[in-house]
């Protein structure tokens, strides 16, 4: 699948990369680990020195633990990069902090308020957002889907707004919508 042309000839100045990954532990719980990595492609003047082309700026990461209802119940943050060395990392064991916290409506509000601004790191707070999500996917598949209860993803997207085909198709029994679709025969969801 073809990614975005650029529109004009361009130089690279800065890259990002965020990796996710989801795991199923052992013990019945879900690790969710983030790491997100700036470099800039020439050598880049920061207030404690010059950082070499293509090392890393920032070098962050972040671990969520949760169990089967998305609540935390461990977390841990680390600093493998930071532009000021010894002080960035001073933060990580703010990140314990997300401990207790479930993933459903308020989550981002709330770890704004316990970690956003100088109670946090902003790299490290934008992976517990991004960790969020990939946690819902990690769990899909692994929850059993009651079908008497409204699947959880309804109404939090364009595509599966409950007056949409999508949802008239593949969720017939929640469509809101006026106009008539058939369903999707079983086994043929995407």
């Amino acid at each position: 699948m073809p990614g975005l042309e650029a529109p004009v000839a361009r130089e690279p100045l800065h890259r990002r990369t965020i990796e996710i990954n989801g795991y199923k532990r052992e013990d019945g719980l879900y690790d969710i680990e983030g790491h997100l990595v700036d470099t800039k492609p020439y050598d880049f003047k920061l207030a404690a020195g010059v950082r070499p082309a293509s090392e890393p700026i920032h070098g962050m990461w972040l671990r969520i633990t949760v169990d089967r209802t998305l609540t935390i119940v461990d977390a841990a943050a680390e600093m493998d990069a930071m532009p000021y060395v010894d002080y960035c990392n001073q933060i990580v064991p703010a990140y314990r902090k997300l401990v207790g916290l479930a993933i459903r409506p308020g989550y981002h509000g709330a770890v704004t308020e316990l970690l956003g601004g100088i109670r946090g790191c902003t790299h490290i707070t934008e992976l517990a957002g991004a960790l969020a999500t990939a946690a819902f996917q990690t769990m899909a598949g692994q929850r059993m889907q009651d079908p008497a209860k409204r699947p959880f993803q309804l109404d939090r997207c364009h595509a599966l707004d409950a007056t949409k085909p999508a949802v008239a198709r593949y969720y017939p029994q929640w469509y809101k919508g006026t106009e008539k679709i058939e369903a999707a025969e079983e086994g043929d969801h995407h």
